[in-house]
């Protein structure tokens, strides 16, 4: 199903080969410039990145190259579905995606700054990886991230996943439990465009669900490490995010230069709100800040 935004810039389907061999889908959105920043976002658990289009193309019209991997088994990704062996394997592909987005940068615009954009549930593999590789990104912006959820499993599903755990059940599949669009936005026609996705991510395996916990405290352990700037943008209404407790972690990050931003009427994407234009505006006054810092040093 196509979305139905009618975007300035169009997105090039591109492709990664990862170190074990996965190809990778994805998309890019290019200025008509050569690039003030180069922005590597990563999508949520059940999305693509046929779903941020119109924040990717405002964001390429403003002179940014997006590029924007589907996670291997979402989106265009059909090979093992929903799946994947450890976290590591999602940090690696990101990882190797950012080291070859410095290599284009160096060669193009060696001034201009690497942003990672995590996204509901990317927000976690953004901040790990920034964490962990904080040679690889210039600054981080992580919009209403997916770290400490409001949908969490019940007791019984817990003791379930913890069973599977140690009888070695990684390819058991389990919904993910966010099938209803409301969570996402209040707008008829987006409700109705999620709906109707085909490459929407329904269902994902025991397997996927280990790795995210192992994410989830990982990400928790290496934001510490993290020196860049960093954006934290919440929608007030959010059905999916624990905001309260994403504030407070933001809060007692040693981070000198945070910034954060709140929509206190947006349901949980901000890119199917109906002033969505103001929230890519807030974002871009952000990249520009960062843009100035990062050529001054």
């Amino acid at each position: 199903m196509s979305s139905p935004d009618d975007l300035p810039i169009s997105p090039d389907s591109v492709t990664w080969t990862t170190s074990d061999g996965y190809v990778l889908h994805g998309r890019r959105w290019k200025p008509t410039q050569p690039p003030r920043g180069y922005i590597v976002a990563v999508h949520g658990i059940q999305s693509h990145s046929g779903w941020y289009g119109y924040s990717s193309s405002r964001l390429a019209l403003a002179g940014y190259e997006v590029r924007f991997p589907d996670r291997r088994g979402s989106g265009e990704n059909r090979k093992d579905r929903g799946h994947v062996l450890h976290w590591e394997r999602w940090l690696n592909d990101l990882s190797q995606i950012l080291e070859n987005v410095r290599y284009d940068r160096d060669r193009t615009a060696p001034t201009a700054p690497v942003v990672l954009m995590g996204v509901s549930w990317g927000g976690k593999l953004a901040l790990a990886t920034a964490g962990r590789r904080p040679d690889l990104v210039d600054a981080l912006a992580l919009l209403y991230p997916g770290l400490f959820a409001r949908v969490r499993p019940t007791l019984v599903q817990a003791g379930l996943l913890r069973l599977a755990r140690q009888l070695g059940l990684n390819r058991k599949t389990v919904p993910v439990p966010l099938d209803d669009p409301a969570m996402f936005t209040d707008q008829p026609q987006w409700r109705e465009f999620i709906r109707n996705d085909p490459l929407a991510l329904h269902e994902v395996t025991t397997g996927f669900l280990f790795a995210n916990a192992d994410l989830q405290e990982q990400a928790i352990q290496l934001a510490p490490q993290i020196t860049s700037p960093l954006l934290l943008m919440l929608a007030g209404r959010d059905r999916i995010v624990d905001n309260e407790a994403t504030g407070r972690f933001f809060e007692s990050l040693p981070i000198p230069a945070k910034t954060r931003v709140d929509f206190p009427q947006a349901r949980h994407t901000l890119e199917f709100e109906p002033d969505r234009e103001e929230f890519v505006r807030r974002l871009v006054d952000w990249l520009e800040q960062v843009d100035r810092a990062s050529r001054t040093e």
